[in-house]
């Protein structure tokens, strides 16, 4: 009743409306490949593109496509469209039409229109939802009247269209809004044993329901959602089940909100924040139990089975298959099941890179109680393909001595850096020359795994056959037209903010993370280059923290850290996007936010996307302070001006 209640007070749809993709762009035209750009193509076309022997305009073109992206799923126009035209009853110009999704398949593929009867309404038995226990209990009464107090609020929804047809935008200024995407509880997709077999479900279906209409209805822009590499593929290789995944992506889509997919190839558990735990899947495992070097190893030869050793990427220990055989199938996998939801649903596929999704080595393992804030860390190199490629390289530099182990001077995990012989400041280890040898191959190894990485990602995301979108058109002067292409689902990154030490001249807890980053070296460089080579975007954490909130001791400089983050993506030309590393909900850290994520001093740079942390009670519970927070970033020029740090 409750839940009928809701569809009726927001008027949400029970069916997907997906774009109609018939008449693709695409048909019957030759591809070129773009200079200069990853993974996109150039279109030469006249002023008129034929398709199927058809003559179609130019302005046709782009009228079919506006009228596409705005129908309902009864094939009418939306609300939301009638609402943009205006009173007057008049289409948009044509002009600023934009092309949204192309792709170059057929209208006969299977994946081009959600199958009939997908979204209809299904329950588990009672007795399956009594066996599941949640972090996201909330009364669902309670739910219904947080998402009942906006019934009669007319938020209009941000559009990031942007213009094919004119001068290229200026950057934007402070008084551009920020889309908000708000991470989903970890355990949103959950393994249920039943007859003897494990079976994905979604926790909490009805709780889920209001709580993305809620989210909707506040103005959030979309969710991000862990797709975990041990519930899909739990039930052995190849064997992908995306059932449960696909029920939530169409419940996100009914609620008009949009999904940033996280490739989740590690196990939850051991990091801050999380409320559950999840495995690897069971048959990597069994293959952990006779080789333990497919795990990262410390000094003391312990195994952080989180994920799986960057050393063994390329070594065939699966039946004859890589990790990055594994991870490549798997996206694929995703992308077969999915890519009818690309562009217009699922904007962005984060792939997981190590340790809580991000790009680093597990140097300091909270969840286990081996590190505990602020230690330096430990290096993380000591399993035995770490160490062959390390006498590898020791031996083509000349110092096959080298070789043979880590730094022997680095104290522990919960060390200071001003306790041990390699990262103390002034004659220390790091700045000797087999200092620099070690770091060097240690941030090289961790560069060279997201470039492997990030490589089959993108040739399993932008196949021949993927949906892709406009992304400009440029007119010559003889009246040729090129349309330029790029694929419809951004690729991603995340990256860890190890701030503490920062302010240190050794920055010793970003060493042992793999950034080889001092105050004398700029240790993201590299990596802006390998995410610019393959057009990746780059989530980074801590944005709401400030320095003046940690113990001096630690060296902390969450701020410095951010600024040097932003500055390098802004040279490499990568998207940022800025994630809250604590679910915090005061005022300090909602100014702080704001003035990190619209670039409101002098010396910020300016966000692309902010993720927050995360759905559940939590939020509800403070969701005055949220929704106010929401709207500030709405409205900009409410936000305070800050002169400095």
């Amino acid at each position: 009743m409750w839940l009928d209640a809701a569809m009726q007070c927001n008027a949400l749809p029970r069916s997907l409306a997906v774009p109609d993709r018939k008449r693709s762009v695409s048909d019957n035209v030759q591809f070129h490949s773009c200079p200069g750009r990853q993974s996109r193509t150039q279109v030469p076309v006249s002023a008129s593109m034929r398709g199927n022997g058809d003559s179609i305009s130019c302005e046709e073109l782009a009228a079919r496509r506006h009228s596409a992206c705005h129908a309902g799923p009864s094939g009418r126009e939306s609300t939301r469209a009638r609402r943009r035209r205006g009173s007057s009853g008049m289409a948009p110009a044509v002009a600023q039409a934009q092309l949204e999704v192309v792709s170059s398949r057929g209208s006969k593929d299977r994946g081009l229109i959600a199958p009939e009867g997908a979204l209809a309404p299904y329950r588990w038995p009672q007795d399956f939802r009594t066996e599941l226990r949640s972090d996201f209990e909330k009364d669902d009464v309670e739910l219904q009247t947080i998402l009942d107090s906006f019934s009669s609020v007319d938020i209009p929804a941000h559009s990031q269209r942007t213009v094919l047809c004119a001068p290229q935008q200026p950057e934007p200024s402070p008084s551009s809004t920020l889309p908000v995407y708000v991470m989903l509880p970890l355990d949103t997709v959950w393994l249920l044993e039943r007859d003897d077999r494990a079976v994905p479900v979604i926790k909490r279906e009805k709780a889920l329901e209001v709580g993305l209409q809620t989210l909707k209805q506040a103005g959030v822009e979309g969710v991000m959602v862990d797709v975990w590499w041990g519930i899909v593929e739990n039930a052995g290789p190849g064997q992908y089940d995306f059932s449960a995944y696909k029920r939530l992506f169409h419940k996100v889509a009914e609620s008009g909100l949009k999904v940033q997919a996280v490739m989740s190839f590690h196990a939850a558990g051991g990091n801050v924040g999380d409320t559950c735990e999840i495995s690897l899947p069971k048959w990597v495992r069994s293959v952990g139990k006779e080789d333990p070097d497919i795990y990262y190893t410390d000094r003391a030869g312990t195994r952080n089975k989180e994920c799986l050793s960057l050393g063994c990427d390329t070594k065939p220990l699966f039946s004859g298959r890589t990790p990055l055989d594994l991870y490549k199938g798997f996206i694929e996998g995703f992308a077969d099941n999915f890519d009818y939801l690309f562009g217009d649903v699922i904007t962005e596929i984060t792939v997981g890179l190590g340790p809580a999704g991000e790009l680093r080595y597990p140097s300091y393992p909270e969840g286990d109680g081996r590190w505990r804030f602020p230690g330096v860390g430990e290096f993380q190199c000591f399993d035995a393909y770490m160490l062959a490629s390390l006498k590898s390289a020791a031996e083509a530099a000349g110092h096959p001595e080298w070789g043979y182990d880590g730094p022997h001077d680095c104290g522990n995990y919960n060390s200071a850096a001003w306790e041990t012989g390699f990262f103390v400041s002034d004659g220390g280890s790091w700045n000797s020359e087999y200092g620099h040898f070690f770091l060097a191959w240690y941030s090289r190894q961790l560069m060279q795994h997201a470039d492997r990485v990030l490589g089959v990602a993108a040739a399993a995301l932008n196949r021949r056959g993927r949906p892709r979108k406009a992304m400009a058109v440029k007119e010559h002067a003889d009246g040729h037209v090129v349309y330029e292409f790029e694929p419809a689902c951004h690729l991603g990154a995340k990256l860890a903010g190890v701030h503490w030490w920062f302010k240190s001249r050794v920055h010793a807890a970003e060493l042992t993370a793999g950034y080889y980053n001092t105050r004398e070296r700029d240790g993201y460089a590299d990596l802006m280059a390998v995410l610019r080579r393959h057009s990746a975007r780059l989530s980074f954490t801590c944005v709401e923290m400030r320095d003046c909130e940690h113990p001096p001791e630690g060296r902390c400089s969450p701020e410095g850290l951010l600024q040097q983050v932003i500055e390098a993506a802004t040279a490499a030309g990568v998207p940022l996007s800025g994630e809250n590393a604590l679910q915090r909900y005061d005022q300090c850290a909602f100014d702080r936010i704001a003035e990190s994520a619209l670039g409101l001093n002098a010396r910020a740079g300016r966000l692309e996307q902010l993720t927050f942390l995360r759905m559940g009670d939590l939020m509800f519970d403070n969701w005055d302070a949220f929704s106010h927070f929401l709207q500030r970033l709405r409205s900009p020029s409410a936000v305070p001006q800050w002169v400095g740090y």
